[in-house]
């Protein structure tokens, strides 16, 4: 294990990836990550722009002979998904990334590693810093709040930047080419309750299920793990209907754009019924495991006694709760017919949280076909709306749709090809990148999307693959190097 990560090649990057990982910037909190990177252009004695919003756009002019090439625009986003194992004591908002280096891979202690899109921003610092590189006119522009809404995007002013070409650095697999991605829709619905008494013949009880592997809610939504969620309501459904228990509270995922991987409920439970809802909690963990053990071979589902909680949630809500979670879709809802392999509607059943006498459940609807997505929202509508929640749609952002004809393709393509003999994949991407949002801005860009390659994003689990770091680098450089003349 070696845990200085800023002397691997290319140690420009890297140099700048470990300081991003010294710096607190879950989404929403990046004002640290903001400042660094406005130092950092300034102190290179570069112009350097701070919107109102909090984007940071820096420029370098292009080196001595190619005044006259088309500008390209590096873009990436400077927040990170603060996701953390159960047993881990983090704080997002003021503790460093324990990265280290292990078999090829950089990897975290416990947290995400912030790769996504840390990568991206180290890398366009090593473009700005280096002085041996040939390119023209870069702009770097450095968004905010790409992971839990596009605030930066959704706000970038029209007629800021003046190059041609974006390339978006937010890709997660080496030696392909993204040309599109889905667009998104944030759902809502809350159920408000009554607090009863809790009754003298019952017990608390809390039930946890972890060991989940959760992971990107776009880019692994495919990949059949379990939703904590889901699981969690189909045990409660069980132990409504044939144990009497009763549900006080729920606490289940943390974020729209992760699979959720652990949820918490605390339940009453019938004395006399103690011991046959610890055989079914035992039950269902079989059950599980059973069903899942190929792709969640660590899942835990435990009971535990705990301290009476002081209500239990009025049934009639509960039941309605419980019987809307279990009817609500999850997971793949279509497979594109264009494109092999790529999924084109999916959902991400992310929230379901008490706070004070309401439950709030959030997910996240994804689709490269913008009626499909409507569909999804009507259908979810229509269950939350018969089980008596108010629902409402919000956080919309449009998807990307390919150019065929895209000049800075067809140069990747020819400089990947010429470099590693090979020619490299054209993909479309079933996850946001800002790139709809920012095209929507500046309809003349034309766009691109690449990166390293980035496992399990959104997750503990998060790496990245030192050799494809290196890969992504010279690939970025040898680009940068035949942009076309204007």
């Amino acid at each position: 294990m070696n845990t200085n990560i800023s002397i691997l090649e290319p140690q420009q990057l890297w140099h700048y990836f470990y300081q991003l990982t010294q710096i607190p910037r879950p989404s929403k909190n990046e004002g640290e990550a903001v400042r660094f990177v406005v130092n950092e252009g300034k102190t290179l004695g570069l112009e350097t722009i701070k919107d109102e919003i909090g984007n940071v756009i820096i420029r370098k002019p292009a080196t001595p002979g190619m005044e006259n090439v088309k500008g390209v625009v590096l873009q990436a986003h400077l927040d990170m998904v603060p996701q953390k194992n159960s047993d881990k004591q983090h704080d997002f908002t003021k503790d460093p990334i324990e990265a280290y280096e292990e078999e090829g891979w950089v990897k975290a202690n416990g947290t995400t590693l912030g790769a996504d899109n840390g990568i991206g921003v180290a890398a366009a610092l090593a473009v700005l810093s280096s002085k041996n590189l040939k390119h023209g006119p870069v702009e770097a522009l450095f968004t905010i709040d790409e992971e839990t809404g596009m605030t930066g995007a959704n706000h970038l002013k029209p007629g800021i930047l003046k190059g041609d070409i974006l390339i978006n650095m937010d890709s997660e697999d080496e030696g392909e080419l993204y040309v599109g991605c889905a667009g998104g829709t944030d759902a809502n619905a809350v159920f408000t309750f009554m607090e009863e008494e809790f009754p003298n013949d019952f017990v608390g009880i809390k039930i946890s299920l972890t060991g989940l592997k959760g992971g990107h809610s776009g880019m692994d939504i495919n990949l059949g793990r379990g939703n904590a969620n889901k699981l969690m309501f189909r045990l409660l459904k069980y132990l409504v209907a044939n144990e009497e228990v009763r549900l006080s509270s729920i606490e289940g995922g943390s974020l729209r754009n992760a699979i959720p991987r652990e949820a918490f409920a605390i339940v009453g439970v019938p004395k006399e019924k103690l011991e046959s809802v610890k055989q079914t909690v035992e039950r269902f963990k079989d059950i599980f495991l059973n069903e899942l053990s190929s792709v969640e071979p660590h899942l835990q589902l435990t009971i535990e006694s705990i301290k009476e909680p002081s209500f239990l949630m009025d049934e009639m809500t509960q039941d309605d709760l419980i019987n809307a979670i279990q009817a609500c879709p999850n997971g793949v809802i279509r497979m594109s017919t264009d494109i092999h392999g790529l999924v084109e509607t999916s959902l991400n059943l992310a929230i379901v949280q008490t706070v004070n006498k309401e439950v709030h459940v959030k997910a996240l609807i994804r689709s490269s076909v913008d009626t499909a997505k409507e569909d999804v929202e009507s259908t979810l509508e229509s269950i939350f709306l018969l089980a008596g929640a108010n629902v409402w749609f919000d956080g919309q952002y449009p998807g990307w749709k390919p150019n065929p004809d895209s000049e800075i393709l067809k140069i990747m393509q020819s400089v990947y090809q010429n470099r590693w003999g090979k020619t490299p994949e054209i993909k479309a991407i079933h996850a946001g990148l800002e790139c709809g949002i920012l095209g929507s801005a500046y309809p003349n860009w034309d766009m691109i999307s690449f990166g390293p390659t980035i496992k399990f994003p959104h997750s503990p689990d998060e790496k990245v693959n030192v050799e494809s770091v290196k890969k992504f680098w010279e690939f970025l450089i040898a680009t940068l190097e035949n942009i076309p003349s204007k």
